[in-house]
């Protein structure tokens, strides 16, 4: 039998929801309900239009065959009727029906509904300072906003631009001011790294100071008070500072926009998100919901989540529109990826950093791998960073992140992790993941495998790894003479260290250690330095107990750091050391 479809929201689910349920019944009605008067757009794609990489708004609002997804294109090719500038008011559950107001006739009507959709999306994070109604001061909340945006920057009216939100919004539009348009722009984050809470500090680091290289200013642990000017925005006020700007772009974040739903009695989250089971039908089995309004659940955490993706969105569009002609679709919950361009590199994670880990409870280590993406001997070769979070004991992948540049290779490694995630894979699956083969793609052992490979041996105890912060501290006290970075590399790599830090750097290639192991120091803490990690940590095993051949155990002073050696006899008077007949013969406790 025929229905009577409403979907209100037309920019990602409902458009796709609308199109999937026409599909299987085309006797049914469909009416999409927007508050916009441009619908059915890439969201996503709004830093690249106004970057210019992307010229016109039409172009964000078309389909790959070139047709303009407006209301005539839904009338004529969809058979779905779109009303736009029109605003959902109340939801009436018990008649089944839908009050709207067109905001340009100023007329109100009902709409009936057997089945009812809500993709009613999110709404930027309310930022507590005065000022923001300023000319010039914007939060990217729809196409109508990028587009007076970008019409602001073509008219030569901004020449300092500050944004307010260190996560992927504000760096890409970042990016997009200061790439193109060569505006003078700063970011301000009032937590201590970009992109927190996605990708960890140390690989935070590396993609800021990439976009410092690129002329962006960055301004961290930092609060916004507020903005000033007459008419227009002409300074931004922080905790700490003073800054000029003649646009500023408030990239906080968003929250769920279900009001709608709230008012109308649905269940919503502790977060303000409309709650949806498996089939994304609301508490109202007759309602059902999707995209940034819901919360769904972490397939990682099993605790419900917030994802406004819009991937997420029409993929959950597609479900929906299934379920309402009678379908079973099922839509299991997400693991979160994520995938940024900044300038000439690009970041990308799948799943839990390891501070949100442990956040959640997990007992959890990370490694962290340097790898070329080609084999290392392909003429056409770039490093590539990768991090493996990593619960203790049962050795479970709970997430990974990468840096690399912006080709296929570092998203194709997260792209292949990503979807085991939520089979509780272990850093075995990792190790023995097998993957493509040849030198102009990757390597015989590809960085995913040595990246297996590595967390197994720390949670093996078999590798020590120094965080960048922890060797950060270390650093700043060299001049007591506690810390001595032991270069592994060749001469070449390590000799402008050495000149520069003479006493507190020592070159010492990893082919020399037997024959120079009197030089090696009994009394620092030791610091292995090579570019991957894969030499220092051969190096290290060279100080490490073992079973076969004699065993040379340095005294405590040596902070737990073993020596092996095949002359241990001769060597142990040179070096004042006393020499164990078997690694039984030393206290487990020395080791670390």
């Amino acid at each position: 039998m025929p229905q009577n479809i409403v979907i209100i929201g037309a920019v990602a689910l409902g458009p796709k929801a609308a199109c999937r349920f026409k599909r299987l019944e085309p006797d049914s009605k469909v009416i999409m309900v927007d508050q916009d008067n441009l619908i059915s757009y890439g969201g996503c794609g709004i830093p690249y239009f106004i970057s210019g990489d992307v010229s016109d708004p039409d172009q964000l609002q078309s389909t790959s065959f070139h047709m303009l997804r407006d209301e005539k294109f839904f009338r004529d090719t969809k058979d779905i009727e779109v009303m736009t500038s029109t605003r959902a008011l109340s939801i009436d559950r018990r008649k089944k029906t839908v009050l709207v107001y067109n905001i340009a006739d100023g007329n109100k009507r009902e709409l009936s509904y057997d089945k009812l959709v809500l993709g009613t999306g999110s709404r930027p994070r309310h930022l507590p300072v005065t000022g923001p109604h300023l000319e010039g001061v914007f939060a990217i909340s729809d196409l109508n906003k990028a587009i007076a945006i970008k019409r602001e920057i073509a008219e030569g009216k901004i020449e300092k631009a500050v944004i307010i939100g260190a996560g992927a919004i504000g760096l890409e539009v970042a990016e997009s001011l200061a790439d193109l348009w060569g505006i003078e722009t700063a970011v301000v984050e009032i937590m201590d790294q970009i992109l927190p809470g996605i990708i960890s500090p140390n690989m935070a680091r590396m993609a800021q100071h990439h976009m410092e290289e690129n002329d962006i200013s960055f301004y961290l642990g930092e609060k916004v008070e507020r903005f000033e000017g007459e008419t227009r925005i002409q300074r931004v006020i922080t905790d700490k500072r003073t800054m000029d700007a003649d646009l500023v772009i408030i990239a906080t974040g968003v929250t769920p926009n279900s009001d709608l739903a709230r008012e109308a009695g649905l269940e919503t989250s502790s977060i303000g998100a409309i709650v949806v089971n498996n089939r994304l039908q609301t508490s109202d089995p007759d309602i059902y919901a999707g995209g940034d309004c819901v919360e769904i659940m972490n397939l990682i955490t099993g605790k419900p989540g917030y994802y406004p993706l819009g991937s997420l969105a029409n993929r959950q569009g597609r479900i929906i529109g299934t379920n309402l002609a009678g379908g079973n679709a099922k839509f299991e919950g997400a693991i979160g990826s994520f995938v940024i361009k900044l300038f000439e590199i690009s970041v990308a994670s799948a799943g839990l950093n390891l501070e949100t880990a442990r956040k959640e409870g997990f007992d959890a280590i990370n490694a962290f791998v340097v790898q070329f993406d080609h084999a290392h001997f392909y003429p056409e070769k770039d490093l590539m960073y990768l991090e493996l979070v990593v619960e203790k004991g049962t050795g479970r992948v709970l997430g990974i992140q990468g840096l690399g540049n912006t080709g296929d290779g570092m998203i194709g490694r997260i792209n292949a992790v990503a979807p085991m995630l939520k089979s509780n894979i272990t850093t075995e699956d990792i190790s023995n993941l097998e993957l493509p083969y040849s030198p102009p793609f990757s390597s015989a052992m590809d960085v995913l495998n040595a990246l297996g490979n590595t967390a197994e041996n720390i949670l093996a105890g078999k590798n020590r790894i120094v965080e960048a912060d922890k060797f950060a501290d270390w650093w700043e006290k060299r001049h007591k003479g506690e810390t001595l970075c032991l270069d592994c590399r060749e001469w070449g790599n390590a000799e402008p260290f050495v000149e520069k830090y003479p006493e507190h750097w020592k070159s010492i290639p990893q082919g020399d250690l037997r024959t120079r192991l009197a030089e090696v120091p009994k009394d620092k803490r030791l610091v292995l330095i090579c570019n991957t990690g894969v030499r220092s940590y051969e190096f290290k095993g060279e100080l490490r107990p073992s079973k076969n051949g004699g065993l040379i155990c340095w005294n405590r002073h040596y902070r737990g750091h073993y020596l092996i050696h095949a002359n241990a006899k001769e060597l142990a008077p040179k070096l004042g050391v006393k020499i164990y007949s078997d690694a039984e013969d030393i206290n487990p406790e020395v080791f670390s």
